[in-house]
């Protein structure tokens, strides 16, 4: 197991929109060997929710923007999704 000092000590450097942005790729490249879009569009829309509304103080304006984008991309891939 991984001591607590050494995760604390290398998330310090970073802010919170740095890690969700690593969390959604590594989101994104998990659901891609599915070869689902619904699942694709699932994970893009989830996002895009948790990216527009984290609080300002933690993270950059254009990390809201880029959530309200993914909102609107999200329920895209979902009706051009086939079943």
């Amino acid at each position: 197991m991984i001591p607590l000092q050494f995760v604390d000590s290398i998330l310090l450097e970073y802010h919170i929109g740095q890690i969700l942005l690593l969390v959604f790729g590594l989101a994104i490249l998990g659901s891609l060997p599915l070869g689902s879009r619904k699942v694709l569009a699932l994970n893009v829309t989830a996002f895009g929710l948790i990216f527009a509304l984290t609080p300002q103080s933690l993270v950059p304006l254009w990390y809201m923007f880029f959530g309200l984008i993914l909102l609107l991309v999200g329920p895209v891939l979902w009706y051009t999704a086939e079943d």
